[in-house]
């Protein structure tokens, strides 16, 4: 049986705090996730679930409350430290795609190697291999605008497995494509769950593709209302 690979107690996010506009955007938040699993957070606009992504991808810190991930605490570790951990341990996939327009494709994926300090050599062979992967292979050298929507998310997609995280945490990742590349989008990632048995974490707010994970939670006015089986592979 798979071991917690986050482990989140009691999590608190308020913004504004002591002030009389004080703002309680997430309340308590208990949730466990197996490494390897694939969990979908649903919830409507404004219900918390993309300030819950940004603490589990510390890209923000809780207001109260504690985060361990994968076996060690975030709670006192220092910007350089989580700065790491966003590099290494954690791919990001958005619903913007977030590429750097002046770069190609195999730039655009080579960047997290760049910044963790992999060669050259070895980061355009590893660049150029997953571009292959997600079927980029032949558009390596084209800039982000001489791309379609969901050619730029494929190439966000090779990016985010640069580094080879543990964890794949996608932000709304088809909510600008349509819907014939947004299944092509969403088989990408059962893919990577599957056969690299990446931990993924889908944060939506369409119920049908939230289904296709092994657990759905969803998020409402900052709780967690509900936990239960999605219709894909369930945790082991």
């Amino acid at each position: 049986m798979a071991g917690n690979i986050i482990e989140i107690n009691n999590l608190v996010k308020n913004y504004y705090i002591g002030t009389p506009n004080e703002l309680h955007i997430l309340k308590n938040i208990n949730l466990n996730i197996q490494e390897g699993g694939f969990i979908a957070i649903v919830g409507a606009s404004g219900s918390g679930k993309s300030t819950l992504m940004n603490m589990i991808g510390v890209l923000d810190r809780p207001t109260s409350g504690t985060y361990v991930l994968d076996g060690v605490s975030t709670s006192d570790m220092t910007d350089n430290e989580l700065s790491d951990i966003r590099n290494k341990k954690i791919g990001f996939v958005f619903q913007t795609f977030n590429l750097i327009p002046r770069n190609n494709a195999l730039k655009n994926v080579e960047l997290p190697m760049l910044y963790a300090g992999v060669n050259g050599k070895e980061r355009i062979k590893r660049a150029e291999e997953l571009l292959a992967m997600v079927g980029m292979g032949d558009r390596m050298y084209h800039q982000p605008n001489e791309l379609s929507g969901g050619q730029k998310q494929r190439v966000a997609i090779a990016r985010a497995l640069a580094n080879d995280p543990a964890i794949l945490l996608a932000d709304e990742p088809t909510g600008a494509l349509d819907s014939s590349t947004g299944r092509m989008v969403m088989d990408l990632f059962h893919e990577v769950h599957e056969r690299d048995g990446k931990t993924v974490v889908l944060i939506t707010h369409n119920p049908e593709l939230a289904e296709e994970a092994g657990r759905v939670v969803t998020i409402k006015d900052g709780a967690i209302i509900e936990d239960r089986a999605g219709r894909g592979k369930a945790e082991v």
